[in-house]
């Protein structure tokens, strides 16, 4: 039996989901969530295998909740099932962990194949997704982090806010801001959960 957990902050979205899955005799929903904080604490708390996990949420959203996962619960697979299928919103959620991507208008079927090889540990791309790692995958990778850079980067991971690291460091919050902005660019994301993902992925965070 493959235990199932839902994080989206559609309460309609939820229902028809675990509708989907109904009558499938191999996959159980274990369990609901309405943002990514509390949909890490119920992976965990729940012992699920696979979770589909929105993007866009409040408290914490789908791609720092699947950071946290993998710090937490490593063999959790997760499955993202989102609207958005933009390279700004692809790049960071795989960079993160994300075994597969789907986008919402998925027939249920589909999804129920991806809920398995998922399972399994095979990655499942919606096609739209597909294109952007390709175009992702053509382009050269970025310049190397300085020491300085990395050492922000790992604060940021850690849940240091700009104010907290800049105390840390004894240097300035705009200097951190500065920092921050030369991370992005080197790894080629656009915000902090995607620059701390990346990190994880090249193995530049502890």
């Amino acid at each position: 039996m493959i235990r199932v957990l839902i994080v989206d902050d559609h309460p309609i979205v939820r229902n028809g989901l675990r509708g989907a899955f109904a009558d499938v005799p191999d996959i159980e929903v274990a369990g609901e969530a309405g943002d990514g904080r509390e949909g890490v604490s119920e992976a965990v708390r729940l012992g699920v295998d696979v979770v589909l996990m929105d993007l866009r949420m409040p408290q914490m959203d789908g791609v720092r909740a699947i950071v946290e996962l993998g710090r937490v619960a490593p063999s959790v697979r997760v499955l993202v099932l989102t609207t958005f299928d933009s390279e700004s919103d692809v790049l960071p959620a795989v960079q993160a962990g994300a075994t597969g991507y789907l986008l919402k208008d998925t027939p249920p079927e589909e999804l129920i194949h991806a809920v398995r090889a998922a399972h399994r540990g095979e990655s499942v791309l919606a096609p739209s997704a597909a294109g952007q790692l390709m175009g992702r995958v053509r382009r050269p990778t970025g310049l190397a982090l300085s020491d300085r850079e990395l050492e922000v980067l790992q604060l940021v991971a850690d849940g240091a806010s700009n104010r907290e690291v800049a105390r840390q460091l004894f240097i300035s919050e705009a200097s951190i801001k500065t920092h921050l902005q030369h991370v992005y660019d080197k790894l080629d994301v656009r915000d902090r959960a995607a620059a701390v993902g990346e990190g994880y992925r090249r193995g530049l965070l502890r």
